[in-house]
């Protein structure tokens, strides 16, 4: 028996339109959701990237920040706790993820030319920096998840040994490997502390270093609890993973359960003193990386409350919950459930559309003219001929949506398969070369 971990203190309205309106909305917005305002969204599943709900205390946080520009108290708290959390000394704050993924890849472009970084499987933001400093980017998936339908308790986990195929051949071109925790496009998959750690023996075999994504690190863990049968607590968990790391870097607007913010953690302090040069080029001084006193407070304290179990038991059951009722309703789904979405196999919910007429894009239009749902696909759209399927995922924010919410989601869900041969694809009409799906507008066929 499970339920949410908390009371509700303070509520927002959701808003509701007509069939009608959101015909209307859609052709305004050229299909592309990313373009709805939120006042025209009835259920926000777009991301659970900066979409929680901060508890009381972040709250009461925020009201003692010290906005100081240098040196702030803030950010003195920021650095106890990410320290805490992480077990690494060298601390850099960045305004959110891909601030800490520009830096990333700017230093490796200033370190090899033609570079090639491989990843359990690469987002979309990190591809895209990567991408444009110049590298290849390379994702080494295991077998296991390729298959959708069967239980693996670590599909998320990197090819050990294709990456030391990879190596052996090019280890001269590759200035990290990436791993990230849970492994967001190949759905929302956990990996395994074994893996974690036989990744470092093969990175250390080559004097490569191993850089972690930890934006969904506390769910990670608590995969790595219940299918490992461990019996430390996620907390410690968290630092066992990040043992076998050289540095990580995170987007708290996941895990920190914050709205905006992120950081980039070290071991090595030469490391730490270059990358400092970049984040005052581009994110702020040091104490503050683009943030102001108010979000580094958030995010302290946010580490804090994300490794609690109680609260981690109700997000994984919540995710599995949507889950089982979108399934019982006729959709196909990935499984097993992962951390913090549930991933639609859209090209079996509309097998009529073929791939290069973007059935995932397709499948999140019907599901927001259907009953105002927005979500998002992560398939041939999002990355190219990356893709290994046609995702469209409903990813939960934290402490939002209670029970009756995703039980709407569900019926929304069964409504579209229903329906489903009154669509015919889309082309797109308008792209830019990076992060298409972000900006992209779209025709129906």
């Amino acid at each position: 028996m499970w339920f949410e971990p908390f009371k509700i203190k303070s509520v927002e309205p959701v808003f509701f339109t007509t069939k009608k309106e959101r015909k209307k909305i859609l052709q305004k917005a050229g299909y592309n959701l990313f373009k709805i305002p939120s006042h025209k969204i009835t259920i926000d599943l777009l991301t659970d990237s900066g979409t929680n709900a901060m508890s009381e205390h972040q709250w009461a946080k925020i009201l003692e920040a010290d906005e100081s520009y240098a040196g702030a108290e803030s950010f003195e708290r920021f650095l106890e706790s990410v320290k805490e959390f992480t077990g690494m000394p060298y601390v850099l704050p960045v305004h959110q993820g891909r601030g800490a993924e520009r830096i990333i890849a700017e230093y490796f472009s200033k370190k090899l030319k033609n570079f090639i970084v491989p990843s359990n499987t690469h987002f979309d933001t990190t591809k895209a920096n990567l991408q444009y400093k110049g590298a290849k980017t390379l994702d080494l998936v295991i077998p296991e998840a390729l298959d959708p339908d069967t239980y693996y308790p670590f599909k998320g986990n990197m090819n050990t040994e294709n990456l030391k195929r990879l190596l052996k051949k090019n280890y001269k071109k590759i200035p990290a490997v990436f791993m990230v925790l849970t492994n967001n496009s190949m759905a929302g998959q956990p990996v395994s502390l074994e893996n974690v750690k036989k990744t470092k023996e093969i990175c250390d075999e080559f004097n490569i270093p191993l850089w972690l994504d930890i934006s969904r690190i506390a769910e990670n863990a608590y995969f790595i609890k219940k299918r490992e049968g461990k019996k430390k607590s996620v907390k410690k968990i968290i630092r066992e993973i990040l043992s076998y790391a050289d540095a990580c870097y995170m987007s708290a607007k996941k895990d920190g359960i914050a709205n905006i913010g992120g950081f980039i953690a070290l071991r090595d302090k030469k490391l730490y003193e270059e990358l400092s040069m970049l984040l005052i080029l581009w994110e702020g001084f040091p104490t503050y990386g683009g943030l102001s006193g108010r979000d580094l407070e958030a995010v302290a304290q946010g580490l804090k409350e994300v490794v609690d179990e109680k609260y981690l038991e109700y997000r994984i059951n919540q995710v599995k919950f949507l889950g089982e009722e979108i399934e019982k309703r006729g959709v196909p789904v990935y499984k097993p459930f992962g951390g913090h979405a549930v991933y639609v196999l859209a090209e079996r919910a509309f097998p009529h559309i073929k791939r290069e007429y973007f059935p995932g894009h397709v499948f999140v239009i019907a599901l927001y003219l259907e009953g105002g749902i927005r979500t998002v696909e992560i398939g041939s759209l999002m990355h190219g001929e990356d893709a290994h399927f046609e995702f469209v995922r409903y990813a939960i924010p934290r402490r939002v949506y209670t029970e009756s919410h995703l039980r709407y989601v569900a019926e929304v869900s069964g409504e579209v398969i229903k329906n489903k041969k009154m669509w015919k694809g889309v082309k797109i009409v308008k792209e830019s070369p990076y992060l298409r799906h972000f900006t992209a507008e779209f025709r129906l066929l």
